[in-house]
């Protein structure tokens, strides 16, 4: 079920056998949030993501966490994707390309994205560990991977350096928090023009 209101927000909820994920989202909002997961570091993650984009955040997921994680941790990112996808709407006067560079600590990450329409996701994190807190490092490139599916969008993140997996993990959520909030940003030099020799996204 999707939901559109004014302005650039979306609501979708996405019901399966497996999870129950409902996502609003106000992509000209002030960086607040409101999530649960059922996973501690992965709503740590999502919270990044609202702050440092400045899109106001809702999730809620109950998903079979007694099997493990994978579940809901894609289908998060699949509704999200789908939410920042109506949110967008035609496009007209957005930047479309962000990138970001963040570091933290003795990390440093590079996040470059396209809201190009073609999904494509190219991800190089060598996690130096395989879980962080209850959260299975090889999901983060699940939730990506949903994220890209279906916000229809290019992403490419890089893991430039980094020892410890908690903020090898945070720099890339910051990255890819900043470049959103770069690409998504309105430029009123193209108000009312879609940022495409081929005149579509």
């Amino acid at each position: 079920m999707t939901t559109i209101y004014p302005d650039r927000t979306a609501e979708v909820v996405r019901n399966t056998a497996e999870t129950r994920v409902r996502v609003v989202i106000n992509l000209d909002g002030t960086g607040q949030s409101r999530l649960q997961t059922g996973i501690g570091f992965f709503d740590h993650m999502l919270d990044q993501i609202a702050r440092h984009a400045l899109v106001d955040l809702e999730i809620e997921a109950d998903g079979d966490l007694h099997i493990d994680g994978h579940h809901t941790v894609e289908d998060v990112g699949i509704t999200l994707g789908q939410a920042f996808a109506v949110a967008m709407g035609d496009k007209k006067g957005i930047r479309r390309y962000g990138h970001a560079y963040v570091p933290l600590d003795e990390a440093l990450s590079r996040v470059v994205i396209d809201f190009s329409g073609r999904p494509g996701l190219v991800m190089d994190v060598p996690f130096t560990s395989g879980m962080i807190g209850t959260l299975d490092t090889q999901l983060v490139h699940e939730f990506f991977q949903g994220f890209v599916n279906h916000a229809l969008v290019s992403l490419h993140i890089d893991n430039l350096k980094g020892c410890n997996a908690h903020h090898q993990a945070e720099s890339v959520f910051k990255a890819f928090a900043r470049a959103l909030r770069a690409a998504v940003e309105r430029d009123a030099r193209i108000a009312g023009i879609i940022p495409s020799t081929k005149g579509t996204l």
